[in-house]
């Protein structure tokens, strides 16, 4: 379903003149470049390309979209915070996302003075269509984002669920891939070509290995796109890291076999954890990490921090959860032979806040 999403955008920014960079004026590589107040001197000293053009080649042909429909970040964060500022008027507009969730939806809707309504997923950490029907025919609800891979739960929202938005969403629904790569689903890129409100998320931080690197993408139509072109900051993707985005797309292989790797360790993983005795549920999961049910997640989380291994407490976001991401075979392993139940001694840890291993009390 196609629409007219002028009436979305915050009036400001499409009257708005975007900032125009030197490299917008003159894009050729070769010439004598006197014009950006550059250094003359070094190997980096010249500005980046401010649109990424041969990334954005590349990815099209990976993708299987057009160069136009892909905007490229600084992170996937960057593409979430514009936009925010290109279609939600500061104590006027609404947003919704879910929990358990990514939590960057909120603290950007928090930073931009955007109400942000957080509705619970079901049960089976699905959408209540219920619960989220109410706000879909609200003018002022203009962003609605989903996580699929859901983050920290692992699981791919229902296609049927997805689509029922689609059709019934008034305003930009971003679904947030970041774990896509690991899933075992087509990711909704397919489906740019039918909604015209419709943006995809995704990065080379997770399956690529780039999160130093910071390169995020938003795929949508090409109207979009120019928008948060428009509002981005001149040169928001470094030469470096552009650099490193084409040599990873240029290594598909290399990264096929790490993304199988990952994969094959998650369901061995998933199988040894489930025998823990310690570990009530491991939660199916289509992204690298895996959600745990566990008897007392504080503890047993301030005993793996003792032990140099660090996971992520959840439980805030759900009750007596830790998230791990999936390592290497070795690191694996380390983390399974720590996941035995608390020694006493780490159970002080966690209720005092020192130190009490034996070599320590024993230099005592």
């Amino acid at each position: 379903m196609k629409n007219n999403i002028t009436n979305l955008v915050r009036p400001n920014i499409l009257n708005m003149i975007g900032y125009k960079s030197a490299r917008d004026e003159y894009s050729d590589s070769q010439g004598t470049f006197l014009d950006a107040n550059e250094s003359p001197y070094g190997t980096i000293n010249r500005y980046p390309d401010p649109y990424q053009s041969d990334l954005k080649k590349e990815l099209a042909a990976f993708k299987l979209v057009q160069t136009d429909e892909i905007f490229i970040g600084n992170g996937s964060d960057e593409a979430i915070d514009l936009l925010f500022r290109v279609f939600c008027e500061p104590g006027v507009d609404k947003v919704i996302s879910f929990t358990p969730g990514y939590g960057m939806y909120q603290v950007s809707a928090s930073i931009q003075d955007i109400e942000h309504i957080n509705l619970s997923l079901n049960n089976d950490f699905q959408i209540d269509k219920k619960s989220v029907s109410t706000y879909l025919t609200d003018d002022s609800v203009k962003l609605l984002f989903l996580c699929s891979p859901n983050n920290p739960t692992g699981n791919l929202i229902e296609s049927a669920d997805i689509q029922w938005l689609l059709d019934r969403f008034k305003g930009i629904l971003v679904i947030d891939e970041a774990y896509i790569d690991f899933a075992n689903s087509e990711s909704w890129t397919m489906k740019l070509g039918d909604y015209n409100r419709l943006v995809i998320l995704q990065t080379m931080s997770k399956a690529w290995g780039l999160a130093g690197a910071r390169v995020g993408m938003a795929y949508s139509n090409s109207s979009i796109i120019r928008l948060l072109n428009k509002v981005k900051a001149p040169y928001n993707v470094s030469t470096l890291n552009q650099k490193a985005a084409l040599e990873a797309l240029s290594n598909k292989a290399v990264a096929t076999i790490k993304i199988k790797a990952i994969i094959a360790e998650r369901k061995r993983l998933f199988k040894e954890l489930t025998n823990k005795s310690n570990v009530i549920k491991v939660y199916p999961s289509e992204g690298n990490f895996l959600l745990i049910e566990i008897e007392d997640a504080e503890t047993s989380y301030l005993s793996l921090i003792n032990r140099k291994i660090i996971v992520r407490n959840q439980s805030s976001k759900v009750r007596n959860c830790l998230r791990i991401s999936i390592g290497t075979p070795e690191e694996n392993n380390r983390l399974l032979d720590a996941l035995s139940t608390p020694t006493a001694n780490e159970v002080i840890i966690s209720e005092y806040g020192f130190d009490c291993s034996p070599d320590l009390i024993n230099r005592h």
